[in-house]
């Protein structure tokens, strides 16, 4: 059996990251292991929980979420970020690509599409880009 993808969110509406939390439980091969509301906690989150996939918002206090994804894939740079925004410009959306993100997405996709994409970061992370 394959071992179930360690996800880490970092979202600092703690209501839309408690529901993330636990649509992300009842998905199977996937298990949450850390939830933060502030970017500054993101590094030491991926530090001490060592997850595959890191959930990020865009904006969040500390850290936006631009810093924040650079700071992640510099200290744990075998964790891919997904990051996850209300309102994805493309300007934002260049820069979290550039920052690190494997792939970003609107909260008010399906939860189909999110779960799809946390799937397929640890691959994209591995694969070269474009």
């Amino acid at each position: 059996m394959h071992q179930p993808i360690r996800v880490a969110i970092v979202e600092d509406n703690d209501v839309f990251r408690r529901a993330l939390e636990l649509l992300l439980e009842l998905q199977p091969g996937i298990e949450v292991v850390a939830s933060v509301g502030d970017g500054n906690d993101a590094v030491p989150a991926c530090r001490e929980h060592a997850p595959d996939v890191m959930l990020m918002d865009y904006r969040l206090p500390g850290l936006d979420g631009i810093q924040a994804t650079a700071a992640v894939r510099e200290a744990c740079p075998e964790v891919a970020v997904v990051c996850l925004t209300a309102s994805l410009n493309p300007r934002e959306f260049d820069a979290l690509r550039a920052a690190g993100a494997v792939a970003c997405l609107s909260k008010d996709q399906e939860l189909e599409e999110i779960i799809g994409a946390i799937r397929a970061a640890p691959s994209r992370l591995a694969a070269p880009t474009d």
